[in-house]
This record gives structure tokens, sequence and C-alpha cells, in this order.
């Protein structure tokens, strides 16, 4: 049976170019990249490259990139950085829907007598800007705002937020791992302190990450040991990951029109046409500003799980929400911060959609779902 992946924001297909870019450094170059001798030497050329390929992706320098072991290495570096660096100020100020490698941490530290504000969001899952505004004050350490979110996939105005932060002189994180790679960034023009990326979501392997840190920021490592990453970030390098994620960046700028045409384009027949199919089916989020891949779609009177369990039975792969969050009987929090009524949230579904997907595997979901959700309601004592 073949298999329909339709779950891309929760990790994606290693791309064949970055395997083979990668297979060198797991076989024949293995050398250390600190080691003072040529074989390891040349090892750590190969490394500075990959940091161009990230960095030209996202319009920084080379210098302002480190390499770390995951999205959520990176969030939680930059936030305890700009903490560390500012430990006469008290105040956090991020959103109810962040991911739970920021949403998580905000928490912890709101038990270290940290002033933690969780800024809502309204029923298309958009911030107020004015709410935002007022949540910042003097005593203000850190802002940690995600540029796209992971389960609707809405884009959050991050250029008028960092030009707000910008001019309070607040530093801004933005866990950028869903937006990277779909959507064009400049960090030239926008005043972004620290930003978060992910390898696994962009085509590249898993356990790699990087985190760009605007040059002249003030940064404490969160990881210390060696010099590795300029003192930034101790561990010898997961070199072939690096090389690897490295790859998927030059790769994702390659594809970045075919994300905002042909993937948007399959995002859009998937969804209106279940929406032309099933009755009592709502998209969720706002559906001008996201990302171009994902769609978060909530059918009425039955549950999440079950329609995921099903569509597997056809090998159509999809989720209910945040892979870092599966496992609990819950409905998302980010739809709960949204306003969803709960028959909605406990019946929703997220499709995210890649570049390796195709027009035919769009035919056989919408050959499928509107038969398993018949089904589902024909089971529910409350369809």
């Amino acid at each position: 049976m073949k298999t329909i992946y339709l779950d891309n924001n929760a990790t994606t297909r290693v791309a064949p170019q970055v395997v083979e870019a990668m297979l060198p450094f797991l076989s024949d170059m293995w050398g250390n990249p600190s080691s003072m001798h040529t074989f390891g030497g040349n090892v750590a050329g190969h490394i500075e490259n990959a940091r161009r390929q990230v960095a030209r992706l996202i319009g920084a320098r080379e210098s302002e990139i480190v390499f770390t072991s995951c999205g959520t290495e990176s969030d939680n570096a930059a936030i305890r950085s700009a903490l560390a660096t500012a430990p006469h100020k008290r105040r956090i100020v991020t959103t109810k829907v962040e991911h739970p490698a920021v949403l998580n941490l905000a928490k912890l530290l709101a038990t270290e007598d940290y002033d933690v504000v969780f800024l809502p969001v309204d029923g298309l899952g958009r911030l107020d800007l004015a709410a935002f505004k007022h949540a910042i004050t003097d005593d203000t350490a850190v802002v940690s705002i995600m540029w796209a979110n992971n389960e609707t996939g809405v884009i959050f105005p991050i250029e008028e937020i960092a030009d707000i932060c910008h001019k309070r002189g607040v530093p801004l994180h933005v866990d950028a791992v869903q937006a990277v790679g779909k959507i064009p960034i400049d960090l030239r023009k926008t005043p972004i302190t620290y930003l978060s990326i992910s390898g696994h979501k962009l085509h590249g392997p898993k356990g790699v990450g990087a985190l760009y840190v605007r040059r002249g920021t003030p940064f404490t490592p969160w990881l210390v040991g060696g010099h590795q990453e300029r003192g930034r970030r101790g561990g010898t390098e997961n070199v072939a990951s690096i090389i690897g994620l490295g790859k998927a960046c030059q790769l994702a700028a390659a594809h970045l029109e075919e994300e905002s045409t042909r993937v948007a384009n399959m995002r859009d027949r998937l969804e209106g046409t279940i929406l032309d199919l099933i009755p009592r089916s709502h998209v969720h989020g706002d559906r001008e500003h996201r990302l171009p891949n994902t769609t978060n779609i909530g059918f009425e009177a039955v549950e999440g799980e079950s329609i995921l369990l099903l569509l597997n039975e056809h090998g159509i792969c999809a989720s209910s929400g945040s892979a870092c969050t599966t496992g609990s009987l819950d409905p998302s929090h980010v739809l709960v911060a949204m306003g969803v009524p709960f028959s909605r949230a406990h019946g929703s579904i997220r499709f995210s959609l890649s570049i390796y997907n195709t027009d035919e595997e769009i035919d056989f979901v919408l050959d499928k779902l509107p038969g398993i959700i018949k089904r589902l309601r024909e089971l529910s004592p409350v369809a």
C-alpha cells in the first residue's frame, strides 16, 4: 500500500540530494573538525559552507548562524540567553499558541518568579498588535513569538512585531521552524534578534537545527563546553547532519516559488473540496495569512483520533496537531486559545503538504475522506 504523507509540519522526507550530500561525512570524511591535522580540518571547511547555505536562505551573515541539535534547543538557547544577559528584567512576553518548545519553557520560567505574559489570539488565530504593544514594559527581558503556527499555519505579523520590539529596545526571539523554507525571509530587512530553525521541517535530517543571533547581540551559551561554534555552543559538531541542513536550505531557496504556487494550489483544492463534500466541516485559522502548505479542518460530531486511524488504513498520514503533544486526550491548546468549540476542536485534522505531494494523492484523499466521516458520524451518538 502506497503511503500518502500529508503530515509535513511534523517532519519531512529527507530530500535525496540531502542524503547524497551527507553520505561522505558518514564514511570517508569522518574527521573531527576541531583537529589540527588536515584530515579533520578539511571537514571544518564544509561546515562553513553549510553555514553560508543556511545564512543565504534567511538573509543573514554567516557569523550569525549557530548550529544546534534541533529547534527546541534553539528556542531554549535564545530565550535563556536573553534572560541571562538582562538579569534585572523579569518580564517575558509570548503567546498562548506557541509550540511546546517555547510554551512549556515559558510556563517553567513562570515558576521561577518571571512575569510571563501569554497573549491571546482571536477566532482566526491572529494576534492583537494593540494588546502586544501594551504588554511590553521597561521590565521586558525578551519577546518570543512564532512566525507561523504549526497547527493552523497562521502567519503572525513578525515585521511589525520586530519594529515594535526594536523601538522599545527589547530582544525578539522568533520560532521560525515552520516558516523557514516555506515563505521568503530576509533578516536584513527585519530587526529580529534571534531566530530558530529545525532541519527536519525543510527536508533535512532530524537532530540538527540552527539559531540566528543578530550581530552585536550579547550571547550567553546554554551548552557550555569547548570552543565550537565560536564559543556559543559547546560539543563536537554533528557534521553529517549540519551538511544536510545546509543542503536542505539551498534546496528550499530554489523551491520557494513552488511552495507558494503548486503546493498552495493542492492545499486549496484539498480544503475546498472537503468543505464542499463534507457537511459541518470548518477551516480553522486565517485563510489569507497562512503558510502555503497547511490546512486545519474540524469535523463536527467525530473524534480526530478515529479519523486518523481510518485514514491510516488507506496509507494516508495526517495529524491532529503538534507531534510534540501526541498522546494527549485534551483538544489542541491552539484551537482552545482560538475559542474553537470543543466538538470541532476534538474532531480536527491538520493536513500539511510538501513539494513531494502530487495531485493524484490529493484525489485519493478526497475519494476516501468523505466516506470515513460519514461512517464515523453514523456511529456517533451525537451526530
